[in-house]
């Protein structure tokens, strides 16, 4: 039993990390601020803290009463495409914060730092698929943020001696998904769109390809690499096999939800047409991992989202930049 701060805990991807540690025993504490996450999606079993990663005094509160052997930072605001429009936001949550959390895990010996990362570093990459040797280019701010913070755990270790593990999620999706967040997770807005009885939004001609990761497939490499001697200062990719476009993926989200709605193609922006990641890697460290189907994936998100009901599509209150927004996220 160790004790492990899980921060944005309360969001998608950390909410199913916490209820994995939890049911290993760990002592959980959980912070987050509800910018993205529900209280509800917090497992019993855990502690939460409601608050900020930039809130540096509370942060460091926290590591001087739970003493945390263990972190696993997953807080940040995931939003690629919006990421040009948000810069400042984006480095102070997805850097700045990052950095509080890290600073005191270096002050008060920390055993581990596991860090989310995102495929968003690879950019278009120059061959498919992506691989964790290949040079990281990053191509919108939310990338190289995630970069920038890969870099300086890479450098905390060298100077410091901290021990960190990086993994590279990509297109994740699965229950306590946002699907009120009208900026990321398209699996998440299809499915709000149907319950709304709205077309399926398909940014330019929906041929962008992606391999779509069932969130609970990647629980297992995140919460064991603590006690792998093969994930120590490593970077893995994570996440689905099978790729598929967009368009093809909202005929099977249509399909599961057993609903005939329409599709809405809007204007293309600017995004990698093109990713998805080889795990050859992750294989060789933490063993063969679950690969659900994209349709059983979907069918148990579906049944989740439909007991939760539609929920408002909001509007983000701190656009910085207005100069070629998607006219789709100025609507009402």
């Amino acid at each position: 039993m160790a004790t492990c701060l899980v921060t944005g805990g309360a969001g998608f991807i950390g909410a199913h990390l916490s209820r994995e540690l939890v049911a290993r025993g760990h002592r959980v504490v959980v912070l987050d601020d509800l910018s993205g996450g529900f209280e509800d999606n917090v497992p019993d079993g855990a502690e939460f803290v409601r608050g900020s990663v930039l809130d540096d005094v509370l942060v460091e509160s926290l590591f001087d009463r739970y003493r945390f052997e263990y972190v696993y930072h997953l807080a940040a605001y995931a939003a690629e495409g919006l990421s040009h429009f948000i810069r400042r936001f984006n480095y102070e949550n997805n850097v700045v914060g990052t950095v509080t959390v890290l600073n005191h895990a270096i002050r008060h010996g920390v055993r581990h730092f596991v860090f989310t990362s995102s495929i968003a570093v690879y950019g278009r990459g120059e061959q498919l698929p992506l691989r964790e040797e290949h040079v990281p280019r990053p191509e919108d701010p939310y990338g190289i943020a995630k970069f920038a913070v890969e870099q300086d755990l890479k450098a905390a270790h060298e100077l410091f001696g901290l021990d960190y593990t990086i993994f590279r999620p990509h297109n994740v999706y699965g229950e306590f998904q946002n699907i009120g967040d009208r900026y990321r997770n398209v699996i998440g807005i299809f499915m709000n769109q149907i319950m709304t009885g709205r077309p399926l939004s398909v940014f330019g001609d929906g041929l962008q390809t992606r391999a779509f990761s069932y969130v609970g497939d990647i629980m297992g490499p995140i919460a064991d690499c603590v006690n792998q001697p093969g994930a120590r200062n490593e970077i893995f990719n994570v996440g689905g096999d099978n790729v598929y476009s967009v368009k093809e993926l909202a005929e099977v989200v249509l399909e599961v939800a057993g609903a005939s709605s329409s599709l809405r193609y809007l204007p293309a922006r600017n995004e990698v047409l093109h990713a998805y990641a080889d795990h050859s890697k992750t294989a060789r460290v933490f063993g063969p991992q679950p690969n659900t189907s994209l349709r059983e994936g979907l069918a148990r998100m579906w049944a989740w989202a439909q007991s939760q009901g539609p929920r408002k599509s909001q509007k983000f209150g701190h656009i910085e930049i207005d100069k070629n927004l998607p006219a789709f996220w100025r609507e009402d």
